[in-house]
């Protein structure tokens, strides 16, 4: 018997049962393009995901520096629950990056919640909690990496494929766009990026055999202005390396759940995507699996793929390759960087996705190799019905969505690794929709597992690393203090000199980090804030922390006043 899906009920106004007050400063108003173009000329402020169009994640502050970052001390904590209707303590994990503007603090949480806090006291101003149908379909936990704000609104996207604009000082809904089809297993997780006059969002779902897409809105109206798919239909460019029985590609994965990066001179979105679906089962999608696992580069005016380079073609390993591009310039040639699930370092020239090095970037890797001209030799793969195999790096990748950081001062890398491998077996499954559809069972390492924080240079070079027990799976944030902050699993959120590695500070923050740090100042005086919450698809990578705490709030750190 079929049934009708129902969605969630309107939402309580939470803002009226709490401490809130209610407004915000209108410090949004004047949030345009042009400001975010020009981001790094505000480097009190972190107005967009990554900081910046380029995805560095640097700040150009520096009061906190490798002279003083052992004076390092909570300015504030903002307590934000860890429980709702749809999340228990092993299911949420709060992923986002706060963003800041003129003093005041925007960022997402789990099941559908925005707060906007008074960045210099953590007193919160208003909160939104959108409505979750309880039987959404989620891949991995119940999460949100974080909001977009301009021209007076916060975007969010939601669990349910939802994309809503909030009045930026009241957080009342102005539109609300629908996104996906939740009852196909679409949600969506991103973080939001504002380009000109569009908001783009990705979807997710690849796991669900959900056909990837990236997606441009009106920032006013919230209409829908184009849709790029991410697996062609027949007769599309690159739907030769899908079989064409019809079917296959219309659940091919391909999602794009992390935020992209923009070069306005070029004017082209650089955006990451996911495995192809399903995951493991190979013999069911004979070929390539374009666009999957692959950078994108799209004109954001009106969505057509410009170039693409697929880091891992016919994807047997559940390597998405949805990680950030990191844009950067070296001897005048436009460059981007990105650290692959599949353990390697690779640099394209962003003008034409032309393969400038590849290198390997964890110790353990033996599901196959990628020669210096980016061929692709894979050695060990879940080939057959039922039967295990074992590889490096497991399905959590040599790093996860979490994202690694440039400093234009050291001209390094830092990347978050993981080193820990899986054992899998294939265990094929018919499509249906709304369900899980991985093809295989998976074993993920619980004991053999390292990792480190590892700087890289401008030639794929490993400079240094600062290694750590257990992978890490936070990203990182690099400052013109010199300095790289890191949160581990355990709880500790550290400090590290940024061209040597040297380890300078660490607090502990009371739960597994699996966020992203950003820093602002105020008056004068900088802050380092850092969601703290574990849970989610940790057992993905980190099964034996999963006993450990379960905490959820921002910790914010600053110097002692004098």
């Amino acid at each position: 018997m079929t049934q009708e899906y129902i969605d969630a009920p309107s939402p309580v106004s939470l803002g009226n049962l709490s401490t809130t007050t209610g407004d915000a400063p209108p410090v949004a108003k004047d949030l345009t393009y042009e400001r975010i173009l020009d981001a790094r000329s505000e480097p009190h402020n972190w107005i967009t995901y990554y900081g910046a169009y380029d995805g560095q994640r640097y700040s150009p502050l520096d009061q906190i520096n490798t002279e003083n970052v052992k004076r390092l001390t909570p300015a504030f904590v903002f307590q934000s629950g860890s429980q709702g209707l749809h999340a228990g303590p092993s299911t949420y994990s709060f992923e986002a990056a706060p963003l800041v503007v003129d003093g005041v603090m925007f960022v997402s949480g789990w099941d559908g919640f925005v707060w906007a806090l008074d960045a210099k006291t953590g007193q919160s101003l208003w909160q939104y909690k959108h409505a979750i149908p309880f039987d959404t379909s989620l891949c991995c936990g119940n999460v949100n990496r974080g909001v977009a704000v301009a021209q007076g609104k916060v975007f969010v996207a939601t669990l349910n494929a939802h994309i809503i604009a909030l009045d930026a000082e009241n957080g009342e809904k102005i539109w609300d766009t629908v996104h996906g089809d939740v009852r196909a297993g679409e949600s969506a997780t991103v973080a939001p990026l504002v380009v000109k006059d569009t908001v783009i969002v990705g979807s997710s779902g690849g796991e669900f055999g959900v056909r990837g897409h990236l997606d441009a809105y009106n920032i006013e109206t919230g209409e829908r202005v184009w849709r790029c798919y991410m697996v062609p239909k027949p007769g599309e460019p690159g739907s030769e390396t899908w079989p064409d029985d019809g079917e296959t590609w219309q659940r091919g994965g391909g999602n794009c759940w992390v935020t992209g990066t923009y070069d306005p001179e070029l004017n082209l979105l650089y955006w990451g995507t996911g495995n192809p679906a399903p995951d493991f089962d190979g013999e069911v999608r004979p070929g390539d699996n374009l666009y999957t696992d692959s950078v994108v580069a799209v004109n954001p005016d009106n969505g057509e793929k410009v170039w693409h380079y697929q880091f891992t073609p016919h994807d047997l390993w559940d390597y998405d390759s949805n990680m950030e591009s990191i844009l950067f310039e070296k001897d005048g040639r436009k460059l981007l960087g990105h650290f692959d699930k599949n353990g390697y370092f690779f640099i394209l020239d962003r003008t034409n996705g032309e393969l400038v090095s590849v290198t390997p970037f964890v110790d353990r890797i033996n599901w196959g190799e990628i020669d210096s001209d980016g061929k692709v030799t894979p050695s060990i793969y879940p080939e057959k019905e039922g039967e295990e195999v074992h590889f490096y790096p497991g399905p959590a990748g040599g790093k996860e969505w979490t994202h690694a950081a440039f400093s234009p001062r050291t001209e390094m890398f830092y990347c978050p690794v993981q080193d820990t491998g899986s054992t899998i077996a294939r265990r094929r499954r018919e499509f249906k929709e709304g369900m899980p559809y991985w093809g295989a069972h998976v074993i993920v390492d619980s004991e053999d597992m390292k990792g480190s924080v590892s700087a890289f240079n401008t030639d794929g070079e490993e400079a240094w690393r600062w290694e750590t027990e257990m992978p890490m799976c936070a990203s990182v944030l690099a400052t013109a203090g010199d300095l790289v902050f890191a949160g581990e699993p355990s709880g500790y959120l550290n400090a590290l000199d940024a061209r040597t590695g040297e380890h300078l500070w660490k607090f502990q923050c009371g739960s597994g980090h699996h966020s992203s740090p950003t820093t602002y100042s105020i008056d004068g005086r900088q802050y380092i804030a850092v969601p703290v919450g574990w849970g989610a698809w940790v057992e993905g990578f980190l099964p034996g922390m999963m006993g450990g705490p379960h905490g959820s709030g921002i910790f914010v750190f600053a110097l002692p006043e004098e």
